[in-house]
């Protein structure tokens, strides 16, 4: 449901592959890795665009359109459906003729604020929640069939919002800026298929013939989806006491991160970008929450498993293909002298648990069960990736101003993917309102590079 209205909806139109189809049966059917992902709320996407050089907005829209119709024809299923086959039990993405015969929903709008509120937003740290939620489109996933994708263009004075909503059991994170990078390259070139560009695939059957992949999917849609064609995909808090933000760290001050908690007295590996920036949000977290010294904190990473499969998936393998990697630590010494160190060192060791196996599934069924068991308030929980170059989304009038993942999909989620400048890492995360003060605090000071405060 809509909050009070900042946005007017213009015109709705529904925009189809440009030519042909690919070829393949019609039901591409889903296993566990994209069911686990169906009760998800969508995946949206808001970049913010301003500056005096943008193109007329009539323009803008229709080269949007053009580009979206010639990249539909190479990434195809996003213009099909999520179907449930009561027969079989099983869900499916359905890319028919008749699935795909609607569209996919091209939403052009207003925005109706004051003439520098989308300038404001584009800059300031804090969200404007209200204001984001209503930038990106709406995707109706309540129920399947469901779409999987629309697409919404707001202009605002001076300034323009691109918003994009997919539903999460047909991508994660990689393959949604696999799809961004081809409509901008073929909104700014005129063709999706640039040098550079890994093309989709979409045959999911090394996975489906995996010898635990029937067994994971049941269990995946029993706890997540029991109810089916029914969903309840929306997360179950009160926005209202929740504040989100978004931190930048710059290529500088990673590196000293990097430095400071690989030559400390804890062993531990100098960590990579992602382990050392997840560390210290959550050492921040740790500290804001100001949680009993003698209980264990949880932190859940994301690996990607394309090429650990057997056979590998490859790249432009387009689904869901990630697994959590569940670090322990005790609240006492992630505290202490040498925390950041001992995160990184947890975080770490939960990934080399999945990613030294020779089956990167071995124990994926006990893990709904590990973290079933584990109190919220004490899990906190790594998404998205600084590898995703968000801010390498050109469209052909320049860089966006700002891009946010405008979905949370649980609290203390936080969200990672590379900012404007090379190196840096933006961090977006949702806390309670004293929280995030307190959070702020310790995550933006120099605390932790200096070992005489420790």
């Amino acid at each position: 449901m809509r909050l009070s209205s900042r946005v007017r909806v213009v015109r709705v139109t529904r925009v189809h592959p440009a030519r042909g189809r690919v070829t393949g049966t019609d039901d591409h059917e889903l296993p566990f890795f994209d069911a686990m992902q169906v009760s998800k709320i969508p995946i949206q996407l808001l970049f913010l665009f301003d500056g005096p050089d943008l193109p007329p907005f009539p323009s803008m829209v229709s080269a949007l359109r053009s580009s979206l119709a010639d990249c539909l024809a190479v990434f195809f299923p996003l213009a099909g459906e999520l179907a449930f086959r009561r027969s079989s039990g099983a869900v499916v993405l359905d890319c028919s003729s008749a699935a795909a015969s609607s569209g996919v929903r091209f939403v052009e709008a207003e925005y109706l604020g004051g003439a520098d509120d989308m300038r404001r937003m584009a800059r300031q740290d804090e969200h404007d929640t209200e204001a984001f939620i209503q930038l990106v489109p709406e995707l109706d996933v309540a129920q399947l069939p469901a779409p999987v994708l629309a697409v919404q263009v707001t202009r605002g004075q001076g300034a323009v919002a691109v918003g994009v909503s997919m539903h999460h059991a047909v991508a994660d994170g990689l393959a949604l800026w696999q799809f961004m990078r081809a409509w901008s390259t073929a909104t700014r070139e005129g063709s999706p298929a640039a040098a550079g560009l890994v093309p989709p695939t979409f045959d999911r059957g090394a996975i489906l013939r995996h010898p635990m992949a029937a067994e994971l999917y049941r269990m995946v849609l029993r706890m997540w989806a029991p109810e089916l064609p029914l969903l309840s995909p929306q997360p179950s808090r009160d926005d209202d006491e929740m504040v989100r933000r978004t931190f930048v760290l710059t290529a500088d001050r990673i590196q000293a991160l990097k430095q400071h908690i690989g030559g400390g007295d804890v062993e531990v590996v100098v960590p990579t970008t992602y382990v050392a920036v997840l560390s210290l949000a959550w050492v921040s977290i740790i500290h804001a929450k100001s949680m009993d010294h003698a209980v264990d904190a949880y932190f859940m990473a994301m690996a990607d498993c394309r090429r650990r499969m057997r056979p590998p998936l490859g790249d432009g393998y387009f689904g869901n293909c990630i697994r959590g990697c569940l670090a322990r630590a005790n609240v006492g010494d992630l505290c202490g002298e040498g925390g950041l160190a001992r995160a990184a060192a947890a975080i770490q060791e939960g990934i080399r648990e999945v990613v030294d196996k020779e089956d990167p599934l071995e124990g994926m069924e006990r893990l709904p069960e590990v973290i079933g068991g584990i109190p919220k308030d004490r899990l906190t929980t790594g998404g998205s990736s600084h590898r995703f170059m968000a801010y390498e989304t050109d469209f052909g009038w320049g860089a966006p101003t700002r891009v946010e993942i405008v979905s949370m999909f649980k609290p203390e989620l936080i969200m990672l993917h590379g900012a404007r400048d090379r190196g840096a890492v933006q961090v977006s995360l949702e806390l309670t309102t004293p929280i995030m003060e307190a959070f702020a605090t310790t995550f933006l000071s120099n605390y932790y590079f200096l070992p005489s405060k420790m």
